[in-house]
């Protein structure tokens, strides 16, 4: 009998988090685990993946009391809720991902007598953007969290560092299992670049700095626009692609205008077609102010991008700075700006830069390596605690 296995994400909004979810429970071998997903109703302008998780025939569970904030409440009625589902159900594995799931998934394992907990940090709950209670109070949770997980998986060494300077669980209860992506949708070759500019309205032989990602405040993209504004001052020929959405996205309109820049931004909302999208693409730029590690950055390395991006925890482990692109202070408008025209000038530069980018990305972030990693640590797992 396959083994029962539950994953359990706060909400299957458009995000790498998400994603990476979904991958698992659709990829692992189902004749040795039997996967099912349980998430919050939650979703948002950043756009539902719980339509795609269902299409793929993932087996998916919402608990409408599974809040993103926090509500003692409901909080109280989701703990009893996923409690009593565990018991019934006789899960050997719970394996959970973000903040809300993460702490309420693993407490009511507990308490259902769960016999192995799994969680993945996709970047820590606590940052330095927060204020210091909340951080303290994060870091609080998930001391206590980590006391009775078995093995907490993160797609970062950065985290490994931060989570025991923080006091989090033991050296020995971290794995690191890169967040990877379907190498064989991001093959720019079958891609009609043209054609796919046409499609957008963009010139055919203009520069194109692109952004796929959600309009928030961790991704920061109020100062993507920021360094956008001062490149194209800079060169009145380059264009800017945004794909996403989220809550700032009207802020990020209106400053597109008062940059002056709202003529050449392309804002295609929420698609689900990224690596045609990222085909359109000369550079990425990514300015995001904490992370775990962005798939995104794979996802453009692999389609022979250029990133530049800001060295935030895990984005200065999937750039070489100079080699695959380059990485700035968080904060640095100026900096971020002289590398984008660096690679505006120089297109030798971006093609070499690209191959090398592309290079690391299929060695580094293959999917099928992913799954077989967290097969062989759910075996790992099975063998020396059951």
């Amino acid at each position: 009998m396959p083994i029962p296995v539950l994953h359990l994400i706060t909400r299957l909004i458009v995000g790498g988090a998400q994603e990476n979810t979904l991958f698992t429970a659709a990829r692992l071998d189902p004749s040795r685990f039997q996967v099912e997903v349980l998430c919050g109703p939650q979703t948002g302008s950043e756009g539902s993946l719980i339509e795609e998780a269902r299409d793929q025939g993932i087996s998916l569970t919402i608990l409408p009391e599974l809040l993103r904030q926090v509500s003692p409440l409901n909080d109280l009625i989701a703990l009893y809720k996923l409690t009593r589902r565990m018991r019934q159900k006789q899960y050997t594995i719970v394996h959970t991902h973000s903040s809300k799931a993460g702490i309420l998934g693993r407490l009511a394992a507990r308490l259902a007598g769960v016999p192995l907990i799994v969680h993945t940090v996709h970047g820590w709950s606590f940052h330095d953007y927060m204020p210091r209670r909340a951080q303290q109070m994060y870091i609080w949770l998930e001391r206590w969290m980590a006391s009775f997980t078995d093995a907490l998986i993160v797609v970062a060494e950065r985290d490994i560092q931060k989570g025991l300077q923080a006091g989090i669980g033991k050296q020995n209860q971290y794995r690191l299992i890169r967040s990877a992506i379907p190498l064989e949708e991001f093959d720019p070759e079958p891609i009609d670049r043209l054609a796919v500019r046409q499609e957008l309205g963009l010139p055919p032989e203009a520069v194109v700095i692109g952004n796929v990602g959600r309009f928030s405040e961790q991704k920061n993209p109020l100062d993507w626009v920021r360094v956008a504004g001062e490149v194209g001052r800079a060169h009145p020929q380059v264009y800017f692609l945004l794909v996403g959405d989220g809550p700032l996205r009207p802020q990020v309109e209106a400053q597109l205008r008062q940059g002056g820049l709202n003529e050449r931004a392309i804002l295609t909302g929420l698609r689900r077609d990224v690596p045609r999208i990222m085909r359109a693409m000369d550079i990425f730029l990514l300015t995001s102010l904490w992370e775990g590690l962005p798939r995104v950055i794979p996802q453009a390395m692999a389609m022979g991008l250029p990133v530049v991006a800001n060295r935030a925890d895990g984005t200065a482990e999937a750039i070489r700075d100079g080699e695959t692109g380059y990485l700035c202070e968080p904060g640095d408008i100026d900096g971020m700006a002289a590398r984008l025209l660096e690679l505006v000038d120089d297109p030798q530069r971006r093609k070499e830069i690209g191959r090398k980018a592309s290079a690391f990305a299929r060695r580094e972030f293959d999917l099928r390596q992913m799954i077989a990693q967290i097969e062989m640590l759910y075996e790992e797992l099975l063998k020396t605690k059951i």
